[in-house]
């Protein structure tokens, strides 16, 4: 999904990174380990979601001052901010539906409607919404902005497929990965535009994600498999860290390849 990107920059200005199998594997991890990791907080450690959301919201802050603080990809700091955003993006709706006793349906329009409002303003300003070419601060406030904003839509529409809609975990993990899947395949063989492919199943990669995440997680009287959060969260967590070193290492061997090249 990265074919039709607009004024394509050099890769090594480019603040975010490619989109690889490497990427979306991270992705889904990513956002499974925000669902779980908001409910072991909240939860398991007794937090309560407003304390959870000040301390991870604050986290999120410096994580992204650090992530701003670099002149190009570097995974460490990139993937470390989105997985936090993920954990904030799942409270956010929390919040929204458990303390002040909003809608589903409301929360999945509402966000809709915002992520939507934040792409028209980026587009307006940089006119393009191609993530090859995050290489100013303004085009990566847009981003991250967008990426918020799928999180907190992403969690509200699979909640509300899952539990408002009663359709259970297995089954609202298998209807997002079923359009995901046709996404790909409009974008692979019908010429769906890449920059609308990728943000399509940038959206629904969290709801899937947290589907799976709640289907490992939670007890099986409710629908889960009852490994709980803390085991659910550490397993992704280490996947994520393996992938990340992984990701980091392949880098530096193409850019002292490169090196050696130049």
């Amino acid at each position: 999904m990265t074919s039709l990107a607009i004024g394509r920059a050099e890769p090594t200005l480019n603040r975010v990174p490619e989109v690889t199998l490497d990427f979306w594997l991270i992705k889904v991890m990513a956002v499974t380990m925000g669902e779980t990791a908001a409910d072991y907080l909240a939860v398991n450690l007794g937090l309560g979601l407003t304390v959870t959301s000040l301390i991870m919201g604050g986290i999120l802050i410096v994580t992204l001052i650090l992530q701003f603080a670099q002149n190009r990809y570097v995974p460490w700091a990139y993937w470390l901010a989105v997985v936090l955003i993920s954990i904030v993006g799942t409270l956010v709706t929390d919040n929204l539906v458990d303390n002040f006793g909003v809608r589903l349906e409301t929360t999945t329009m509402v966000f809709s409607v915002v992520l939507a409002l934040t792409f028209v303003a980026w587009y307006a300003s940089e006119k393009t919404l191609s993530i090859h070419t995050i290489f100013t601060t303004r085009r990566e406030i847009f981003y991250w902005l967008a990426i918020l904003f799928t999180f907190s839509l992403g969690t509200a529409a699979g909640d509300l497929v899952a539990e408002r809609f009663d359709m259970g975990y297995l089954a609202t993990g298998l209807i997002f990965g079923g359009v995901i899947a046709a996404i790909a395949f409009a974008w692979f063989f019908l010429g769906l535009n890449g920059i609308l492919a990728f943000w399509l199943a940038y959206i629904l990669t969290r709801p899937l994600g947290a589907s799976f995440g709640d289907l490992l997680s939670q007890p099986v009287e409710y629908g889960g498999m009852g490994f709980g959060t803390t085991v659910t969260s550490l397993a992704f967590l280490g996947c994520i860290v393996a992938i990340v070193l992984y990701m980091t290492l392949k880098r530096m061997i193409d850019e002292d390849e490169q090196a050696l090249l130049d």
